[in-house]
C-alpha cells in the first residue's frame, strides 16, 4: 500500500486559454523536436546510408531501432508521469535526445548510426508519452480536441518541413547530412528553457514506488530478437533452420515470460487490467494496425522517390508534401469537429477508411506512376493518419478511470510505436527480398553477374555505377515498393473492424483530477445534491443520458 504525498497544490480550475497556450508552448516544441528527429532523416536516409556504405537492412535498422527503444521505454516514462514531475522528466527526455543527436551526428558506420538512434529513441519515447500525459493533466478532456489541433498542427509542421529541411542540408554541400542530427539540437535547448518558465503542473509523490524494467526489458528483447530473425531470414539463414528455431522460440519464451511479469509485478510497465476493457483493448488493436501501415508504409516513400526514381532528397521531401499536408488539415479539422460534438467514434472510423483507401492506390504504383496519382493517395494516407491518430488516445482518456489515464494513454503509444517497429521491420525485409530478387533476375537477363554488393541486399549507394546497372536497380526499387503498400492496406483493414466495435463514448467535460479530489466531490455531492462526479468526467456512452440534478 502506498501513500500518497501531495507536493503541490493542483489548480484551482482550468486555466485560461492564453495561459494553456503559454504553458502549451515548451510542450509542442518539445513534440517537434521529437518528430524532427524522424522526419528530418526521412529524405536523407538513403544518402546518409551510401555514404556509410550500408545495406538495405542497415536502412530498415536506422529506422527500427528509434521505433523499438522509443516503444520499450514509453511504458516506463508513463508510469514515471504518475509518480513523479512530469516537467522534470520531459526535460530529462530532451537531454537523452540531445546527447543521441550528437553521438549521431558523429558516427562513422552504420552500425555506430543505429547505436546513437537507439539512444534518441529512449528520449523520444519520453517526449511522446510525457507531452500527452502532461496535456491531459491541465487541459480539460472537452476541450482537449481543440488543442489537440494545435497538437496536429506542430506534428505537420514536423513532417512536412522535415523532409524538406533534410532534402536541403544533404544536397547543400557546405552542411552535409551529419547535420540532420544536429539541427535538432537548438530547438531542444530552447524548449528546455520554455518549459522551465511556462510548464507549471501538481507534482504527486507516491512512497515504495517499483518501476517494471524487467517487464520492459523482457518486452523489449522478445520483440527485438523476433525482428532481427524477420531481417535476416532467407537471406543469411533458411526459414526451417536452427537460427530460425532459436530465435522464434526464444522470442516467443520471452515474450511469455514478459506476460507472467507484468501479471505479477505491482507496477507493470503494461497493466493487463487496462487491456481487458473493451474500448481500451479496441483502441490498442487500432494503433497497432494503424502504426504498423503508417510507419511500415510511410517511411519508404523518400527511398522510393530516390532510388526508384531519381529525384533528389529536396526533390522528394517537396514530393511528399501532399501526405504532410493531408496529416495537417485531418488532425486540426477533425480535431475542433471532435471537441464541438463530443463524439470520437465516426472520426476514427473515417479516418481508418480514408487510410485504407490511400493505401489501396499506392499498392498499384511502379517505377512510372504519374505524380499526380502518387499525391492523391498520399494526400488520402495523410487524412487518415491525422484523423485516427490522436482520437484513437482521446478514446481511451474519455474510456478509463480518471486514475489510469497516464497508464492507459503510454499504453495505447506503446502500441502504436510496437507497430510502427513491426511494420518498418516486416515491410523492410519484404522490400529487400524483393529488390534482390528483382535486380539479380534483371542483372542476369542483361548478361550481367550480379555481386554480393549489389544494392539488393548490398549497399545502396549508386555512385560510379553504370548507367544500364543503376536504371535496373531503380525499377527495381520502384516496383516493390508498391507491394508494401499492398501489404499496408492490408493490415491497416484491421484498424476499420476494431474503430467499428468501439463502443462510443462522449468527451468529458472536466479536468483529469486526482483520486483525492474526486472523492471529495462525490462525498460533496453526497452533501449538497449537486451531481459533481458526472462534472469530474464520468464517461458516459453516446446512448446514456446525463444524470438529472438533484435537489
Amino acid at each position: 500500500m502506498s501513500a500518497t504525498t501531495l507536493t503541490a497544490p493542483p489548480p484551482a480550475g482550468p486555466m485560461n486559454h492564453r495561459r494553456t497556450l503559454e504553458a502549451l508552448s515548451g510542450l509542442l516544441l518539445a513534440l517537434f523536436v521529437a518528430m524532427l528527429s524522424s522526419t528530418v532523416v526521412s529524405t536523407a536516409l538513403p544518402k546518409i546510408i551510401g555514404a556509410l556504405n550500408g545495406s538495405q537492412t542497415q536502412y530498415t535498422w536506422v529506422v527500427t531501432a528509434t521505433l523499438l527503444a522509443a516503444t520499450a521505454t514509453t511504458p516506463i516514462w508513463g508510469k514515471l508521469a504518475d509518480l513523479f514531475s512530469k516537467k522534470l522528466l520531459i526535460q530529462v527526455s530532451i537531454v537523452i535526445y540531445v546527447a543521441g543527436s550528437m553521438v549521431a551526428g558523429l558516427s562513422q558506420s552504420a552500425g555506430q548510426l543505429i547505436a546513437a538512434r537507439t539512444v534518441q529513441g529512449i528520449g523520444v519515447g519520453g517526449l511522446q508519452a510525457l507531452v500527452q500525459v502532461a496535456i491531459a493533466a491541465m487541459i480539460p478532456p472537452r476541450e482537449r480536441g481543440r488543442y489537440n489541433g494545435y497538437l496536429g498542427g506542430v506534428m505537420a509542421l514536423a513532417t512536412v518541413g522535415g523532409p524538406l529541411l533534410g532534402g536541403l542540408i544533404v544536397d547543400s554541400s557546405w552542411l552535409g547530412w551529419r547535420w540532420c542530427f544536429y539541427i535538432g539540437v537548438p530547438f531542444a535547448v530552447v524548449a528546455l528553457v520554455l518549459l522551465q518558465i511556462t510548464l507549471n503542473l501538481p507534482v504527486f509523490r507516491r512512497e515504495n514506488v517499483k518501476i517494471d524494467y524487467l517487464g520492459a526489458a523482457l518486452i523489449a528483447a522478445g520483440v527485438s530478437l523476433l525482428l532481427i530473425w524477420v531481417s535476416f531470414v532467407d537471406s543469411s539463414f533458411a526459414w526451417l533452420s536452427w537460427p530460425t528455431a532459436a530465435m522464434v522460440v526464444g522470442s516467443a519464451i520471452l515474450l511469455a515470460l514478459a506476460v507472467l511479469v507484468e501479471s505479477r509485478a505491482a507496477e507493470p510497465t503494461v497493466p493487463l487490467p487496462i487491456l481487458r476493457e473493451r474500448n481500451t483493448a479496441l483502441a490498442i488493436l487500432a494503433s497497432l494496425a494503424v502504426g504498423m501501415a503508417m510507419f511500415g508504409g510511410a517511411v519508404f516513400l523518400g527511398q522510393y522517390f530516390q532510388i526508384g526514381r531519381g529525384y533528389s532528397p529536396t526533390e522528394a521531401g517537396l514530393l511528399t508534401i501532399p501526405l504532410m499536408a493531408g496529416v495537417l488539415l485531418a488532425s486540426i479539422v477533425a480535431g475542433r469537429m471532435v471537441s464541438a460534438s463530443g463524439r470520437i467514434k465516426p472520426y476514427i472510423i473515417v479516418g481508418a477508411t480514408v487510410l485504407v483507401a490511400g493505401f489501396g492506390m499506392l499498392a498499384v504504383v511502379d517505377h512510372g506512376t504519374a505524380l499526380w496519382y502518387l499525391g492523391i493517395g498520399m494526400f488520402l494516407i495523410g487524412v487518415g493518419v491525422g484523423m485516427t491518430m490522436q482520437n484513437l488516445v482521446l478514446a481511451v482518456q474519455n474510456s478509463v478511470a480518471l486514475k489510469d489515464i497516464g497508464a492507459a494513454s503510454s499504453t495505447v503509444a506503446f502500441f502504436r510505436s510496437l507497430g510502427g517497429t513491426i511494420g518498418v521491420s516486416v515491410l523492410g525485409a519484404v522490400l529487400a527480398h524483393r529488390v534482390t530478387a528483382q535486380i539479380t533476375h534483371d542483372l542476369a537477363a542483361a548478361g550481367v553477374p550480379a555481386s554480393g554488393g549489389a544494392p539488393g541486399g548490398g549497399t545502396l549507394n549508386l555512385t560510379g555505377l553504370p548507367e544500364p546497372i543503376v536504371h535496373i536497380i531503380r525499377a527495381a526499387y520502384g516496383d516493390a515498393t508498391g507491394h508494401i503498400f499492398g501489404i499496408s492496406a492490408v493490415i491497416a483493414v484491421v484498424g476499420i473492424v476494431a474503430a467499428v466495435a468501439l463502443r462510443p463514448v462522449m468527451l468529458r467535460t472536466s479536468l483529469d483530477l486526482p483520486d483525492e479530489v474526486t472523492a471529495a466531490a462525490v462525498a460533496a455531492d453526497a452533501v449538497d445534491g449537486a451531481p459533481a462526479f458526472d462534472q469530474l468526467g464520468s464517461a458516459r456512452t453516446e446512448s446514456e443520458p446525463a444524470p438529472e440534478h438533484r435537489g
